[in-house]
């Protein structure tokens, strides 16, 4: 589902703090992308059954995919940020707009990644809860 672009007037300041928040969560997502590689790799959650394997072979590449798109994604905001500086020195209205549109592009970038990621975790989580439980019948 491919949101819709709302470029809406922002002031510089405001342009500033959401690019600030967006990096923030990005950061947040990349740590959080350790993490569960961490314990994807942890000797807990080594499957003993085929179909196991074979997810947890998936959620490690879909893990790298969001890694590098949530690098990707920050870099590109980090340069966005640093255009905003350009922007106080030529206050030119067709820059402007051309910022503004960008800027909303990003917004609807960082929202797909983050809720692509947010999927990811819920299908993890219930990954790592099944193979938790099927080992707590064990014991």
């Amino acid at each position: 589902m491919e949101k819709q672009l709302v470029v809406r007037k922002m002031s510089i300041d405001e342009l500033h703090q959401e690019s600030k928040k967006w990096i923030s969560h990005l950061n947040f997502m990349k740590d959080e992308i350790v993490f569960f590689d961490h314990l994807l790799n942890s000797y807990v959650f080594e499957p003993d059954t085929p179909t196991l394997f074979e997810n947890l072979q998936k959620y490690e590449g879909q893990l790298k995919v969001s890694n590098k798109l949530c690098s990707k994604v920050i870099e590109e905001i980090i340069e966005h940020e640093n255009k905003l500086g350009g922007l106080l020195e030529i206050l030119n209205s067709s820059l402007d707009k051309a910022y503004q549109k960008k800027h909303s592009q990003y917004r609807v970038e960082v929202e797909e990644c983050l809720e692509d990621f947010r999927i990811l975790k819920t299908d993890l989580h219930a990954y790592a809860s099944a193979i938790l439980k099927k080992r707590h019948k064990k014991s």
